[in-house]
């Protein structure tokens, strides 16, 4: 786990956000979207991060998770478009 390193003066762990794969509670709470609006912006949205297969199966359901990195850039990219539409 080359990705983790201990944070100075305690015992819990870093996490490197290019490389820290999260859930859709995560992204629902980190972009304050619905998952189905989360499933609209996938579909219609090319800004919105990609997700990442969790298995190898391609049937509907199947696990997946999002790149924490890429969440937070979109995020910060639609709070400095707040400032552009105007």
């Amino acid at each position: 786990m080359s990705n983790i390193s201990p944070i100075q003066g305690t015992a819990t762990p870093q996490f490197d956000p290019t490389y820290t794969i999260i859930r859709f509670p995560e992204v629902e709470a980190i972009t304050g979207l619905a998952r189905a609006t989360v499933y609209k912006r996938l579909k219609d949205d090319p800004t919105f991060p990609r997700p990442v297969p969790l298995s190898n199966s391609k049937s509907r359901g199947s696990p997946v998770g999002f790149v924490l990195a890429e969440v937070h850039a979109w995020v910060r990219q639609r709070i400095a478009l707040r400032g552009v539409a105007a």
